[in-house]
């Protein structure tokens, strides 16, 4: 049996600029952290014993007797592209739920192909996993989505990720202390606004849209080199970090009608009124989490302004995606 544990990640700057029909030919900049809240893949090859080859659970459940009946697209297609034609177990948990806005998609990928690579008894890097994981999503899932969540997820820690030329991408980590680490964590409230939304969907139609965006997503590019220039500062500038993350909600907004809806600047007029320096909405858009940046003395008000939504707590994780339980076994066949 094999544990992987994969990290969800929030994007703070450049969202938008990770697609690959922008970064090819104008290049991207995110600015990334991965946090303690988690993805967790247990695999092992199923026993013989049953009239179903493959038991899928996450939240549903599957019994079906070949790899082409999985329904979850990401399960499928992962073990596809690992060739692996044994009956397998496969079992997700989640700290967070799905299609929230914090990369579980990629998460869910990068975890299964990390896990699939133990179970059959190889090594994976950071870098093989994450672009392994948008391979299996851009191209054989044929998802509409970017490349940051992959690369962060399978990295781990507070980065950032330049894209391009072409299908290049680079991780730098930034060299933030630990006081500059604490207050940047200090200032973040993270709130589930209680909306689902599926991120594929959305995307697809800001890539619809995206020819007539250069300019918003060539600004979004901009702050996000901003923001890298200021966290390189000491000590760290928050307010600044927040004018900066408040000016690119407002382009990201200008990119798909479906990304603000009324509910959504509902809570984000609610929260900038409160106190905070700068919000923004996390993945995609239209609902999931919201991110805040607030001096921590206002954060209890943020709170009870939004009540009864529910504020998660967290903290960056420097990890990435790791095997927490390795028990190797032979295939039954």
């Amino acid at each position: 049996m094999i544990i992987s544990r994969t990290p969800f990640r929030i994007s703070l700057f450049g969202g938008g600029t990770d697609f690959p029909a922008w970064y090819r030919e104008h290049g991207g900049l995110v600015v990334s952290a991965t946090i303690n809240k988690y993805c967790y893949l247990n695999v092992r090859y199923l026993p013989p014993f049953f009239t179903y080859t493959h038991r899928i659970r996450y939240t549903e459940q599957e019994y079906v007797s070949s790899v082409d009946e999985i329904k979850h697209p990401s399960a499928r297609e992962c073990i596809r592209y690992m060739g692996i034609t044994d009956g397998l177990e496969v079992q997700h948990n989640s700290d967070v739920p799905a299609m929230s806005g914090l990369g579980s998609s990629s998460a869910f990928t990068v975890g299964l192909l990390h896990a699939l690579y133990g179970l059959t008894g190889r090594i994976a890097g950071k870098r093989q996993l994450a672009t392994q994981a948008i391979d299996v999503e851009q191209h054989w899932i044929k998802e509409c989505v970017g490349s940051q969540d992959q690369v962060a997820v399978a990295f781990g820690g507070v980065n950032t990720i330049a894209f391009g030329p072409g299908d290049q991408f680079d991780v730098a980590p930034l060299l933030l202390g630990p006081t500059a680490l604490t207050a940047l964590e200090s200032h973040l409230l993270l709130c589930f606004t209680g909306f689902q939304r599926n991120g594929p969907d959305m995307a697809a139609d800001l890539l619809r849209n995206l020819p007539k965006h250069n300019a918003e997503l060539a600004d979004i590019t901009h702050i996000a080199a901003q923001a890298f220039d200021v966290l390189g500062r000491q000590p760290l500038d928050i307010p600044e970090l927040g004018r900066l993350l408040d000016a690119q909600w407002q382009l990201k907004r200008r990119l798909s009608a479906l990304i603000a809806t009324p509910v959504i600047m509902e809570s984000y007029e609610t929260g900038m009124r409160t106190g905070a320096y700068g919000a923004k909405l996390l993945g995609a858009g239209g609902g999931g989490f919201m991110l805040f940046l607030a001096p921590p003395e206002r954060h209890a008000a943020i709170r009870e302004a939004l009540a009864p939504l529910l504020f998660v707590p967290f903290r960056f994780e420097m990890g990435g995606s790791r095997i927490i339980y390795y028990t190797p076994s032979e295939p039954y066949s």
